[in-house]
């Protein structure tokens, strides 16, 4: 009778019992209004009780989960400075939640800065909120970055002088900020990058900067501009940087990548950096996907750095398959209790058409050798006239592995995580 029950739960409550590895469908909030909700998710476990997971998804969406992401709640959250989707989310060593978002005030999307709303129970109260100066400015695609020692939130965007101008002299530049209050207050916006691109929201458009944290509270950036990866560091809690940002690796043919089926897709760059005790602590890694193998063969990309970025490897392709087939929008992280890399990604290496599944791959060894697998219960296909949103996520610590992505099938989109464990992955290899 109590395997039943649990069989009748794990129906309702979403979960595919069909897959290798168990799949969860996230609820999506009731009051949610957005035709194409559920999109661009974040996921974030806490480190000090990984039972506790929350979710984020455009436009305004919020997900926790208090039995470590077999059962999920849902609601859609709202802020003074109003909320423009691109959500990141981010738990500190206080166990506070957060959930960054662009802004969109009286209609007028993205020229408020970035809003910052810190809730300090897992459901989402989220009652302290803060924001990055405006400057006159549009703001877009940000990402955040706690530093563990002392909480000090940094947080990296793209800034236009005009958003999708095709006018030569509008620029676009990195811009960095810092809290070091929880997310009440930042510090104004600092360019962080000298070269500028230009405004059209493409290839030559600067973006993509995602924050790291190194062991001494050096703070890493990358980012992609005109078939071309770039970085910077602070050495000094975000105070000052390299004068100009250096070349690290290239990206033929552009982040912005065409792939059959897909509204959009890009490629940019994610930035992580090994704080565990392993023997690869302080290495710098930078993911990213690209057509160097062709338009109709997208894969995925990996370099590394042990010297703080002075040098940098030569990229090594993640997934393992020999298909001349597309895999794409990926991002990565680590598992900061024993340096484990994780990336997420769709891929049709068993598909002929537009068909699509996620895979997970991963290295025990800082990134010379990968193992992947297929974590999707099923393929979906997607609709090249719906938006699909522009990354995937996924969020690991001490061997517990939550990818998240949105699954878009028959002109329906939903949001699906997948319960792993690191032994798991360690079995299905075995076999």
């Amino acid at each position: 009778m109590k395997r039943f029950f649990v069989f009748i739960l794990m129906l309702a409550t979403g979960i595919n019992l069909s897959a290798q590895f168990v799949n969860v469908q996230l609820p999506l909030p009731k009051k949610a209004t957005y035709l194409y909700s559920q999109v661009e998710p974040s996921i974030c476990i806490n480190p000090k009780n990984t039972n506790e997971i929350i979710a984020g998804s455009v436009m305004n969406d919020y997900y926790w989960s208090a039995d470590g992401g077999q059962t999920w709640k849902s609601k859609s959250v709202y802020s003074k400075w109003g909320v423009n989707g691109d959500p990141c989310m981010l738990i500190d060593t206080l166990e506070r939640f957060y959930y960054f978002h662009l802004s969109n005030i009286n209609d007028e999307a993205l020229v408020g800065g970035m809003v910052c709303e810190r809730s300090n129970v897992l459901k989402g109260k989220f009652k302290y909120q803060g924001h990055t100066l405006a400057n006159g400015k549009f703001h877009d695609k940000e990402w955040a970055v706690v530093n563990p020692s002392n909480n000090h939130i940094y947080m990296t965007w793209t800034q236009f002088d005009a958003y999708d101008s095709s006018n030569p002299n509008d620029y676009s530049f990195i811009v960095f900020s810092k809290s070091e209050d929880g997310g009440l207050t930042w510090t104004d916006p600092v360019k962080i990058s000298e070269i500028p691109g230009d405004c059209q929201d493409n290839d030559k458009t600067a973006e993509g900067a995602v924050p790291a944290i190194g062991p001494k509270g050096e703070i890493y950036v990358s980012w992609a501009r005109n078939d071309t990866l770039w970085f910077n560091v602070s050495t000094d809690d975000g105070k000052t940087w390299m004068k100009q940002e250096k070349f690290i690796s290239t990206q033929p043919a552009g982040w912005v990548i065409d792939i059959p089926g897909i509204y959009r897709c890009n490629g940019l760059p994610v930035t992580a950096c090994d704080l565990s005790n392993s023997k690869h602590r302080g290495t710098i890694y930078v993911n990213w996907a690209d057509q160097r193998n062709g338009e109709n063969n997208t894969d995925i990309w990996l370099i590394k750095s042990n010297d703080q970025g002075t040098t940098w490897s030569k990229p090594k392709k993640v997934n393992t398959d020999l298909s001349q087939h597309h895999q794409f929008l990926t991002w990565m992280t680590i598992d900061q209790s024993n340096g484990n890399l994780y990336f997420v990604y769709y891929d049709r290496r068993e598909q002929e058409k537009t068909e699509t599944d996620v895979y997970l791959s991963w290295s025990k060894d800082g990134g010379e050798t990968f193992q992947d697998i297929k974590i999707s219960s099923s393929s979906f296909k997607p609709n090249p006239k719906i938006f699909f949103g522009d990354y995937t996520n996924i969020s690991v610590h001490n061997g517990i592995i939550r990818p998240i992505w949105t699954r878009l099938h028959e002109g329906r989109i939903t949001l699906w995580t997948a319960l792993i464990d690191h032994s798991q992955l360690e079995k299905s290899v075995q076999h």
